[in-house]
C-alpha cells in the first residue's frame, strides 16, 4: 500500500503547542482510497475489505478527504493572530484526571546524522516535539494552547472556517513550568499519531498520562505530517512522495523515536538537546528515566510502535490504537510487552496484519476492544468534532458514522485509564486488575482471546 497525496496539505503547529489533525474530517464522509496499491507486503489483507474498498481502520481514513468544494486557498491575509468574534465557538479539550497538574515545552531536535528523507538534498533530518509532564508551581507559567494562533487560523482556514467562528482551546499543559521533582525520575513515554496528522491529535491522552506522573514526548514526523511550525514561524508541510510505502513511511518513523530517545539521555545527563538551546524547564534533566521507556501510537502511529521497538531496545512496552500493520515487521519476534486497542470494528479476525503480529508477540500480551469506537475515536477528533457538529451541520448519523456511538466523554476516558493500566504494569510494575478480564465498571471494554 503506498501514499498518494491528493491535495494541498494543511499547516500548522508551534514551538510550544502541539500541532492538529484534522478539525472538519467529517466535512467530506465518502471514505474512498487516498493510497494507491503498493506492494504485496505493504497490503495486509482483511477478511472483511475488498480490492475497491479500504477498511476503515486503514491509515489512509486516518482523515477523511475534503471535497473540493471545501477546499480553501490560504491567503497570508487569513493568518492574522489573536482574531475572534464573541461569538466564535470555544472547543474544550478534556481535564486530566490525574492527581498533578501539567507542565509542557517544545524542542526543536537536529538530527545531523540523517538527511531527510522526503526532501532532496536536505542535510539534516528536523523534528518538534512536545515534552508534557508533572509540574508544580504552575502559577504565572501560561497554558498552552492546543495550537497557536497563526498555525490555527491557517488550520481553520483550510476548512472554510475562521477565528472568528472557531477558537481552539488551551490544554492543561503550562509551559515551562517546574518539573514536579518530588516524584523522582520520570517513566518516559512517546507518541505517534496517524497518517499524514500531528502531534497535538494525542493531547487528550498524552496530557492525562503526564497528570499520572509520565514524562511524555509527543513526536511530529515532518514532511509526513500535514504541517510542522519551526522556531521563527516557519512552516514544513507534507513533502512525502507519491507512492511511498507504508512500510518505508515506519522505517523513517522508527528512526525518528530512536533519534529523539537519544536526545532523551542526553537531557538525562544534563544537556539540552534543543537546536536554539531553548529555556528548559526547571528540573527537567534530572526527571528522565532513561530505564523505564514506553511508547503509544495511534493508527500509522500505532504501526510504528512495532518497528522502533525492533529498532531500540530501550523501548519496553508498547501499545498500539486501532493501527494496521505493514510490511515485514509483524512477522518478526517481540519479547517485550505489548497491547493491542481496537475500535469496534477492527481486530485480529478481519486484520491478517494483528493476527501475524499476535503470533509474534512472545512477552505479556493483551488485546482489548472498545465497544461502539471507530478508528477516529483515537485522537482529538473524537471530542473536537461531536463539538462542532452544529456548526459543520452534521447530523448524528454523520458523525456516527466516523466516531461510532460511543459517547466521545466516555470514549477518552476509558482509553485513558485502560492505557495508564497497561504502562502502570509493564513500566511501574503496579499490576492492573482492569487487564484481567472484563470490568462492570467498564463494560465498553471486550478482550479478544
Amino acid at each position: 500500500m503506498n501514499h498518494r497525496r491528493t491535495r494541498h496539505r494543511r499547516r500548522l503547529i508551534a514551538i510550544s503547542a502541539g500541532s492538529a489533525g484534522a478539525l472538519a474530517v467529517v466535512l467530506g464522509l465518502g471514505l474512498t482510497s487516498a493510497m494507491a496499491t503498493g506492494k504485496t507486503s505493504d497490503k495486509p489483507t482483511t477478511a472483511t475489505s475488498s480490492s475497491d474498498q479500504t477498511p476503515q481502520w486503514a491509515p489512509e481514513n486516518d482523515e477523511a478527504p475534503l471535497g473540493k468544494h471545501n477546499a480553501k486557498t490560504v491567503r497570508p491575509q487569513t493568518l492574522a493572530a489573536d482574531r475572534k468574534a464573541a461569538s466564535a465557538l470555544q472547543l474544550k479539550i478534556p481535564a486530566p484526571s490525574g492527581k498533578y497538574s501539567v507542565g509542557m515545552v517544545g524542542l526543536h531536535l537536529v538530527d545531523k546524522s540523517r538527511a531527510d528523507p522526503y526532501v532532496s538534498g536536505s542535510t539534516s533530518r528536523e523534528l518538534m516535539v512536545s515534552l508534557w509532564y508533572p509540574a508544580t508551581a504552575t502559577s504565572g507559567h501560561y497554558q498552552a494552547p492546543w495550537m497557536p494562533s497563526i498555525s490555527g487560523a491557517h488550520f481553520l482556514a483550510t476548512r472554510g472556517l475562521s477565528p472568528q467562528l472557531v477558537t481552539l482551546p488551551t490544554t492543561a499543559g503550562h509551559v515551562l513550568a517546574p518539573v514536579n521533582t518530588t516524584l523522582g525520575k520520570l517513566p518516559v513515554l512517546l507518541y505517534s499519531t496517524g497518517l499524514h496528522s500531528d502531534r497535538a491529535m494525542g493531547t487528550a491522552l498524552v496530557q492525562d498520562l503526564a497528570s499520572r506522573g509520565y514524562l511524555v514526548v509527543t513526536v511530529d514526523h515532518t514532511h509526513d505530517a500535514n504541517e510542522v511550525q519551526f522556531p521563527a514561524n516557519r512552516l514544513e508541510v507534507n513533502k512525502m512522495p507519491s507512492g511511498t510505502h507504508s512500510s518505508d513511511t515506519l522505517k523513517v518513523r522508527a528512526a525518528d523515536i530512536k533519534f529523539v530517545i537519544n536526545q532523551l539521555k542526553t537531557l538525562s545527563t544534563g544537556g539540552n538537546p534543543d537546536a536554539g538551546k531553548a529555556t528548559l524547564p526547571t528540573g527537567l534533566t534530572k526527571s528522565v528515566d532513561m530505564s523505564r521507556i514506553g511508547m503509544f501510537g495511534w493508527s500509522l502511529g500505532g504501526a510504528a510502535v512495532v518497528n522502533a521497538m525492533q529498532l531500540d531496545s530501550r523501548i519496553d512496552a508498547g501499545a498500539n490504537l486501532d493501527g494496521q500493520f505493514f510490511g515485514t515487521a509483524p512477522s518478526k519476534d517481540l519479547k517485550r510487552p505489548f497491547m493491542l486497542f481496537s475500535s469496534a470494528g477492527h481486530n485480529r479476525n478481519n486484520d491478517a496484519s494483528w493476527r501475524t503480529l499476535w503470533s509474534h508477540l512472545k512477552g505479556y500480551k493483551v488485546d482489548i476492544k472498545l465497544k461502539g469506537a471507530a478508528h477516529l475515536s483515537f485522537s482529538d477528533n473524537e471530542w473536537m468534532v461531536a463539538q462542532e457538529a452544529n456548526l459543520l451541520r452534521l447530523s448524528k448519523a454523520q458523525l456516527q458514522q466516523q466516531y461510532g456511538t460511543i459517547d466521545p466523554t466516555r470514549a477518552i476516558a476509558v482509553q485513558r485509564v485502560y492505557l495508564a493500566a497497561f504502562f502502570d504494569q509493564e513500566l511501574l510494575k503496579k499490576h492492573s486488575t482492569l487487564l484481567d478480564g472484563t470490568s462492570s465498571k467498564y463494560p465498553e471494554i471486550s478482550f479478544v482471546p
